[in-house]
């Protein structure tokens, strides 16, 4: 059997819709609220860690423990989103570099969460600095991620222009 069904929509419409298509598959830019959201997780994830810390009753070398995780869990994160989208984009990534990136990124949490279970600290203390944590880990990853697409569009928007 054979059915001819017919559409309400024009060969017009049809074409300008698949052009805004193509325009929107070729310009995956970030919008600025998602850039902004980004960097403000970033920033609130790690003032507050940073506040907590500071005005938190314990030793120096704990608090410096605490940081350093910070910092180790904020590298490695951003390092192994580079990784990741590497292989997505098929950019060649040595399997060592990938693993080292997945094992630090989980000693930190790993970490994080092994000093806080030991820790003199008050049960919301505790998850105060593991939500912090989390959201710097969340917004290192999501700036990062931006500033590869916002590049990736400008310089194709430069070598198209050229």
């Amino acid at each position: 059997m054979n059915y001819q069904t017919t559409s309400s929509i024009n060969e017009e419409t049809k074409k300008e819709s698949k052009k805004e298509k193509v325009k929107n598959e070729l310009n995956p830019k970030p919008t600025s609220a998602y850039v902004g959201a980004s960097w403000g997780a970033l920033i609130i994830g790690l003032v507050s860690y940073c506040v907590g810390l500071w005005n938190a009753a314990i030793e120096l070398n704990e608090k410096g423990f605490y940081f350093a995780i910070l910092l180790m869990g904020i590298y490695a994160v951003i390092s192994l989103q580079k990784a990741v989208r590497d292989k997505a984009e098929e950019i060649k990534v040595s399997e060592m570099y990938y693993g080292i990136s997945w094992v630090v990124v989980l000693a930190a949490i790993l970490l994080l969460i092994i000093g806080l279970r030991n820790a003199d600290l008050l049960l919301s203390e505790k998850g105060f600095y593991g939500i912090s944590f989390l959201l710097s880990l969340f917004g290192a990853i999501t700036v990062q991620k931006n500033t590869r697409d916002i590049d990736f569009i400008n310089n194709k928007t430069k070598e198209e222009k050229s």
